[in-house]
């Protein structure tokens, strides 16, 4: 994106990244969870929260529905809108992760170029795709909010995996069948990942 605004400067601060994952015991990273509506998500972004935290990590999900009410309120769901929508949130996550949080984000975010560049502003190694792969007639199924309903209604305009794409992830660090396994498998499969990445450091049995 084109920088708009002239005569600014970049600061830097005297508190470097690496004396705040030092404070916290852990590295900066983001959890990116991806999948279609009712994949799961949000359920998984929330359980994983609590378990960092259990474990005395510093974690904080920024969900999908819960943005829009705020920082991107003025946004909607054409494809400028759902690109502006994740590169507002991925420069977030990344100031997020510059402050030795590990931010967990629950968006549909549909285009592999979007979840890209959003991985591309951090460090190897802090960024862990998840891609909660469900099914689409399950997802159906599961309609929490009544939202496929309303799409299959032509209520709900480009909705993604009905009137817009979703574009599914070809190197994502976690992939979990959400309509096989349990919230809980969900989660033990992305701190695992997260241990072997060296992000965190699970307690020994």
């Amino acid at each position: 994106m084109k920088q708009k605004a002239t005569n600014i400067v970049w600061h830097h601060h005297k508190v470097k990244r690496e004396d705040r994952e030092q404070a916290v015991g852990h590295k900066g990273a983001v959890v990116w969870i991806t999948g279609l509506s009712g994949s799961g998500k949000s359920t998984i972004a929330n359980d994983l929260e609590a378990e960092l935290w259990s474990m005395g990590a510093r974690a904080f999900v920024l969900d999908g529905d819960n943005v829009r009410h705020g920082l991107n309120k003025d946004l909607g769901f054409s494809p400028e809108d759902r690109e502006e929508n994740i590169r507002r949130i991925g420069e977030v996550a990344h100031l997020f992760a510059e402050a030795g949080v590990i931010a967990i984000t629950a968006f549909i975010s549909p285009y592999i170029r979007d979840r890209q560049r959003a991985r591309e502003l951090n460090p190897d190694n802090t960024f862990v795709e998840v891609f909660a792969q469900c099914a689409l007639n399950v997802c159906e199924q599961r309609d929490p909010k009544g939202l496929y309903k309303k799409a299959r209604q032509g209520v709900i305009k480009e909705f993604t995996g009905i009137s817009a794409p979703y574009e599914e992830p070809e190197n994502a660090e976690v992939v979990v069948d959400t309509a096989k396994l349990s919230v809980d498998e969900c989660v033990a499969a992305v701190l695992k990942q997260m241990t072997a990445m060296g992000i965190i450091q699970q307690p020994s049995a």
